[in-house]
């Protein structure tokens, strides 16, 4: 039995694609602005840090965002420059959320307070791994997968 893809079909799948593109263009924008601010002023990234770290609940909904932002990632990794390094960079957003979750927020503070007393060129460097990873995922996501401009389709 032979599945045919309808036109119709065809251009509900590119609004679909086009849609998550632009959510995870809009989560890589959010981690470029989170690395400017921690390289910029690694003291507020710290306090903004310990505002949502100081009860469960401000931890878990910043954990729930940041699945989401993971699971938005590894679904636009199919229509991406780099769709297994995307893949890979939206899995460790989403597990960097199971972690926080199954360690909790006791934990959580405890992390930050050994960042913070690292001092701030330490602060500097995981700012510019998220100013990095956020610019790596807006190129990747500004252009189609090779594979799917040459035959036409996502596959």
């Amino acid at each position: 039995m032979e599945h045919r893809v309808t036109a119709r079909q065809s251009r509900v799948a590119a609004r679909i694609t086009n849609a998550v593109r632009i959510a995870a263009l809009i989560v890589a924008a959010f981690t470029i602005v989170v690395g400017i601010v921690g390289i910029v002023s690694p003291e507020y990234g710290t306090m903004v840090r310990r505002l949502y770290f100081a009860a469960p609940a401000t931890l878990y909904p910043a954990i729930a965002l940041r699945m989401v932002m993971g699971l938005v990632v590894i679904l636009a990794a199919r229509a991406s420059r780099a769709p297994k390094t995307m893949r890979a960079l939206g899995v460790l957003m989403c597990l960097q959320a199971l972690t926080a979750t199954v360690l909790g927020p006791v934990h959580a503070r405890a992390v930050l307070e050994w960042e913070a007393t690292r001092g701030t060129a330490a602060l500097r460097m995981g700012a510019g791994v998220a100013l990095a990873s956020g610019g790596f995922m807006a190129f990747a996501l500004s252009g189609s997968h090779p594979r799917a401009i040459s035959s036409g389709s996502l596959r």
